[in-house]
């Protein structure tokens, strides 16, 4: 692999100090287009954000989730107990040293440790920074002991009109049995990025499915990493990213089977407009250990205009000969026929346009935990009906 340089001013332009201070946080270079986990990854969002680390919500310095109620079964860990499993789901996954993961790091995160019990209901949890601009960063640990249960929504947003970069990570470990539905709505602006990686380990006979949506930041980039331990477990992941203007939104997925019988059932959509971009990196491991796995892949993409770009690359190595492992990707437009039928009966050719949207990121949303229909994310996403 070619070593990514050091970012000099030469090369990053007005955006130099900013660029350069995000290198020295990380303490590693900024990844550059040599790489082709970011070949299609433009940084130069980045070089807008100004230097220095956004504070917690006015108030909260100390502690950002010190008025979080946490439902019956949910506790928190510190010391000793929490150091324990920090990190590990990171290392299973392999991306314990990815740039966006030091960079996290480096901009002191707020820590959030919640263990799980039993059936623990629903939980939101808002990712609130203050009007500064500038790094915010944050950090979950999530360990659901065998058989337990939970419903979790996470809600980054940014400041409104502040130039910030939200650096999350989440870690989940699933254990024997345990079951969690996991969404992020992340609702952007074009002045603002979104760095957000996923690691998860499952356990055997656990059960995962995180619904990741995204729109309106100027730059959004999710990498969610699965690895089935034992295997015989089951893993659904979903995402929605909508771009504009000129947006990006990049999604790098990552599933490995470390046994037999294991499950996963992938569908990624987006829908791009103006000169926005989308990407998606969808890769799956299947070694010869991982017998009888049954795992499928899709990533269809909705193109609005003509200067939109779509890049889609799903990546299958198996190594098992025993599975049954399916991928696939589509781009298309608008069907003149829909469009067609529904003008038919009264309907504008922008409401009818619309409704067709909508029904394509419906398929996504529904997937959202309850907790989510509060904030009206089709509203979100496609405005108002």
């Amino acid at each position: 692999m070619v070593a990514a340089p050091v970012v000099t001013a030469a090369a990053a332009g007005s955006g130099a100090p900013a660029l350069a201070w995000l290198a020295e946080l990380a303490g590693a270079p900024l990844p550059t287009r040599r790489q082709e986990d970011w070949r299609f990854t433009d940084l130069t969002a980045l070089a807008a954000i100004p230097v220095g680390v956004a504070a917690p919500a006015a108030g909260r310095a100390l502690d950002p989730w010190a008025e979080l109620n946490l439902p019956a079964g949910v506790t928190r860990l510190t010391g000793t107990a929490a150091e324990a499993q920090l990190g590990t789901a990171l290392a299973a996954s392999g991306c314990d040293q990815h740039w966006p993961v030091l960079l996290n790091g480096g901009a002191r995160p707020a820590l959030l440790v919640l263990k799980v019990e039993g059936d623990a209901g629903s939980l939101e949890l808002p990712l609130p920074v203050s009007a500064g601009e500038g790094v915010a960063a944050w950090r979950l640990l999530l360990v659901l002991e065998p058989g337990a249960r939970l419903e979790l929504l996470q809600v980054p947003a940014p400041a409104p009109g502040q130039r910030q970069l939200l650096s999350l990570v989440s870690e989940v470990v699933l254990g024997e049995g345990a079951r969690l539905q996991l969404g992020c709505l992340a609702q952007g602006h074009n002045h603002a990025a979104l760095l957000h990686h996923l690691a998860v380990r499952q356990a055997s006979a656990s059960e995962l499915q995180a619904t990741l949506v995204s729109s309106g930041w100027g730059l959004a980039r999710h990498e969610p990493r699965v690895v089935q331990e034992q295997g015989a477990a089951r893993t659904r992941l979903l995402g929605l990213q909508r771009v504009d203007g000129r947006q990006l939104a990049d999604t790098h997925s990552f599933v490995r089977f470390d046994g037999p019988d294991g499950e996963l059932d992938q569908l990624h959509k987006a829908v791009a407009d103006g000169s926005g971009r989308s990407v998606f990196n969808g890769a799956v491991q299947v070694p010869r250990l991982a017998q009888r796995t049954n795992a499928a892949q899709l990533s269809r993409t909705l193109l609005l205009s003509d200067r939109a770009r779509i890049d889609t690359k799903p990546e299958l190595e198996i190594v098992a000969d025993d599975v049954k492992c399916a991928h696939g990707a589509t781009v298309s437009q608008l069907q003149s026929e829909e469009l067609f039928y529904l003008r038919s009966r009264g309907i504008d050719a922008t409401t009818a346009a619309g409704l067709l949207q909508r029904a394509f990121c419906h398929e996504v949303l529904r997937e959202l935990p309850a907790a989510a229909h509060r904030h009206d994310p089709m509203t979100a996403l496609l405005g108002a009906a």
